[in-house]
């Protein structure tokens, strides 16, 4: 993935009801390393990557680049969001929302307000851009978030293995607002 062009990064952090979406600290590496290793996490993902591996190979402060947001709750990171362009050959160079979240956090709507407060701060930053988001057809929680954020379905195809959906977000969909801390 490349980077979103010419906007400042970091942004301030953003706050949401439950969230904080900000830029990775050194503090995040340990919730990094359990992201990656996950195999639940990693069953759409191309699997899981071995523990010891990313011990030695993950960086003292992970994740430090234009587009990632880590998204913290009660002060402890429990996963990230990345917004970057695309450079597969659908949509390539089109703007792509990802997430990934540690399973302790799954099925309470944080990934639904982290994407809506990272999509809110996209839509003030870049207006008039649509986003893409792609993700396995057999990953229906992820399809779920997609409907919930406003994705329409554009293709289907087989990559990986594994057939993909592809959808779009226009970018004045009404998505709310986000507030900086």
């Amino acid at each position: 993935m490349t980077g979103l062009g010419p906007v400042a990064w970091p942004p301030a952090p953003i706050q949401t009801d439950r969230l904080v979406l900000r830029e990775s600290e050194a503090r995040d590496r340990a919730a990094f390393i359990d992201l990656f290793a996950s195999p639940e996490v990693g069953t759409y993902l191309g699997g899981p990557r071995p523990r010891d591996e990313l011990e030695r190979a993950v960086p003292g402060t992970p994740g430090r680049r234009p587009g990632l947001f880590v998204v913290e709750r009660a002060g402890a990171m429990i996963g990230t969001v990345t917004l970057d362009r695309r450079e597969a050959e659908r949509a390539a160079g089109a703007a792509e929302i990802g997430y990934m979240f540690l399973p302790s956090s799954w099925g309470q709507g944080f990934a639904t307000e982290a994407c809506t407060a990272a999509l809110a701060w996209f839509t003030e930053t870049l207006p008039g851009e649509p986003v893409t988001l792609c993700t396995q057809t057999a990953n229906t929680r992820s399809l779920q978030l997609a409907t919930k954020l406003g994705f329409t379905e554009v293709e289907r195809f087989e990559e990986y293995g594994a057939e993909q959906w592809l959808g779009v977000r226009a970018a004045a969909d009404g998505m709310t607002t986000c507030s900086r801390v």
